[in-house]
């Protein structure tokens, strides 16, 4: 077996087991982890956005000095 097969295999145990450990556990319980849960959520999701808006900039950074330095070749090309 490979270690793809065995690290699938262990990832899918743990699944199984968190399920069945879900499905024993008291509605507190079960809330709590729906709250750690929607934390992760948001906390991905910020993060996210966060990484999104920082592409953004720098591509507009990237335009912008394109922009400039198509206009100062125009220029210089319009002089001659």
């Amino acid at each position: 077996m490979g270690n793809k097969t065995k690290g699938l295999l262990a990832l899918i145990g743990l699944g199984a087991l968190a399920f069945w450990r879900y499905k024993k556990a008291t509605p507190e319980e079960k809330q709590m982890v729906k709250d750690k849960l929607n934390t992760a959520k948001d906390n991905l999701n910020k993060w996210g956005n966060d990484l999104k808006d920082k592409a953004n900039e720098v591509a507009s950074q990237a335009q912008n000095k394109f922009d400039e330095a198509k206009n100062s070749v125009e220029q210089k090309i319009s002089q001659n």
